[in-house]
């Protein structure tokens, strides 16, 4: 039984089955400076500090954050030791990312509205028998 002081420990493959990753993807995510775990020999240790970052990587990727947007508010929280810079940042990038989103939303409601539009031309010119006219065989036989 460990006492209160011993801090819980992870080894790489605890995380990489915890948050569905591969070992490699953790070691990339260790290379782009987003964690640092303890070494123990050749050996990664890795703390509550780098699992709490792993979830909170997966959560920037999964709003569409590249690498370095989830490093700069990652490393906002080290540098200030204070929740507060890092929420204004994480604010700023939320609202542009969704700016963003509603743009792609708007140009893929034209592109949808554009498909419907030529889907419709398409279907009348084959009700009026398109097909039906002389095509470039017809000219061979004369």
């Amino acid at each position: 039984m460990s006492s209160r002081a011993d801090p819980v420990t992870y080894s790489i493959s605890d995380l990489a089955r915890e948050f569905a990753l591969t070992t490699r993807a953790i070691r990339f995510y260790e290379d782009e400076g987003l964690l640092a775990p303890r070494r123990s020999g050749r050996s990664r240790v890795y703390g509550e500090r780098e699992r709490v970052r792993i979830k909170l990587i997966l959560r920037g990727k999964r709003l569409g954050l590249s690498l370095s947007e989830i490093r700069e508010l990652l490393d906002l929280y080290d540098t200030t030791r204070s929740e507060r810079p890092q929420l204004v940042k994480f604010l700023q990038v939320l609202t542009e990312r969704r700016a963003m989103l509603r743009q792609q939303q708007e140009d893929i409601a034209i592109v949808l509205s554009e498909i419907e539009a030529l889907e419709r031309q398409c279907r009348k010119r084959l009700r009026q028998g398109a097909n039906g006219g002389p095509g470039p065989e017809a000219t061979r036989g004369a």
